[in-house]
């Protein structure tokens, strides 16, 4: 490895995702921001839950279950993309006699709190909460409610605004 001599500026390094990671600030008694990512979209929990269900037929489930794995995703990039593997699963989950949309729905609850450990808040999402609420068809609303926790933390930022993480 090679350092660039005395008094040049070093060369900036380019990051997968386009965009290079916050630099470390540190504060007074705060988390120290360590990388950047997208902040996702704040969703009404029960219209996610009830609502938009209902008058498509179920289909906004789907459309939901996407657009938050894609989003925790670009959130922090670390999580690795797995919104088309959840689609998947949910699409053709019946093969698999309904155990493999079980796990992604459980792994989400997962992602969820790594979500809320890289915005610098507490984890409270669990997998196996998620899972035993989703047997009684309040599963979305419960993650819906977690997600919008990430969101929250800051403040006004429209979705898909660079966002500094600290995790």
């Amino acid at each position: 490895m090679s350092y660039p001599p005395q008094g040049q500026p070093q060369q900036q390094q380019h990051h997968q995702g386009g965009y290079a990671p916050a630099p470390v600030q540190h504060q007074q008694g705060g988390p120290v921001a360590t990388g950047a990512g997208q902040n996702m979209k704040r969703r009404n929990p029960v219209g996610a839950w009830l609502g938009l269900p209902m008058i498509t037929f179920g289909i906004y489930g789907l459309v939901w279950f996407y657009k938050v794995h894609a989003e925790l995703f670009g959130f922090d990039r670390r999580s690795g993309d797995a919104s088309v593997n959840a689609l998947l699963s949910m699409l053709f989950g019946a093969c698999t006699l309904g155990i493999w949309p079980l796990v992604m729905y459980v792994k989400l609850g997962g992602r969820i709190a790594q979500a809320q450990r890289a915005a610098g808040l507490p984890a409270e999402c669990s997998g196996g909460m998620g899972f035993l609420l989703g047997i009684f068809g309040f599963g979305v609303l419960y993650y819906q409610i977690q997600l919008n926790k990430v969101v929250d933390r800051y403040g006004d930022t429209p979705p898909g605004q660079q966002v500094s993480l600290v995790a």
